[in-house]
């Protein structure tokens, strides 16, 4: 079904969304990303602008948790960036939406891109949002567990971390939780929030049809996830400027991954 059908159907009245999820190959990630990049080079002012706003706020909050002497929460934040990635994407979906329209897109339709499912989308939001909070609750019981309740010199801690057993330790239990967390939210997002921009369907609806194409593509997904992560890693380590382009291009490609798993089909029937 196209976009364009597909954004048809989503208006009718009373139609009922059937939905099903396709098998992809190992190799369909290296071409979502590149139909990634295809999309960015396509409009690239607005997608750069768009990905310079989330860069422009990340350097906000990390200098103002430095200026309130919140040091030690920028580490869990950082990582914690994962868990929101799918809701700062939604501004590209709205971007390669318009181009498969044939519009030229504006940033009207990146922040504009809530609009006709907010609701829907909002309850996403407050979905990643409890992911979020359980990774800074998790995070801030390991801080405790091994610096206590008073908060150590920023030359201390990141010493401690990298060059005691107690350090390593931490850094590898946090690891591992931190995983599954993300993968969690990975799983209950990945196509869930394209679906619902798209689709006239409940939050609840959006999440079974991404748990059920990383349940079906288990292996694909988890390179997929893998390669997010990595990139967005890659963006961090760039003290966030390198996000200005791979958070676009991986929103982007993150569009072109729905469009490639799901399949929606209007039932006309409301009994069928």
């Amino acid at each position: 079904m196209s976009a364009a059908a597909s954004r048809h159907d989503k208006e009718s009245s009373g139609a009922r969304v059937k939905i099903s999820i396709k098998n992809v190959s190992m190799g369909r990630p290296r071409v979502w990303l590149s139909s990634g990049f295809e999309d960015f080079r396509a409009a690239t002012a607005v997608s750069l602008s768009y990905g310079m706003f989330w860069v422009g706020l990340s350097i906000a909050v990390t200098a103002g948790a430095l200026t309130l002497g919140l040091w030690h929460w920028l580490l869990p934040l950082v990582a914690g960036f994962m868990f929101i990635g799918p809701l700062v994407a939604v501004g590209s979906y709205g971007i390669s939406r318009a181009l498969e329209e044939g519009r030229s897109p504006t940033l009207g339709d990146a922040f504009g891109a809530w609009r006709g499912h907010t609701g829907q989308l909002a309850m996403m939001g407050v979905m990643m949002m409890i992911f979020f909070l359980a990774w800074i609750r998790l995070a801030t019981l390991l801080f405790a567990l091994f610096f206590g309740l008073q908060s150590p010199d920023p030359s201390t801690v990141y010493a401690s971390l990298l060059t005691t057993p107690e350090g390593l330790g931490m850094l590898v239990v946090g690891l591992a939780f931190g995983c599954v967390l993300a993968f969690g939210a990975f799983s209950i997002s990945v196509v869930a929030i394209p679906t619902l921009m798209d689709q006239d369907l409940t939050f609840m609806e959006g999440i079974e049809a991404s748990i059920r194409s990383v349940a079906r593509n288990f292996r694909p997904m988890l390179l997929w996830a893998a390669i997010l992560t990595g990139c967005v890693l890659v963006g961090m380590a760039t003290f966030y400027i390198g996000l200005a382009l791979i958070l676009p291009v991986l929103g982007h490609a993150s569009w072109h991954a729905y469009e490639d798993l799901v399949v929606c089909e209007r039932l006309d029937d409301p009994g069928a």
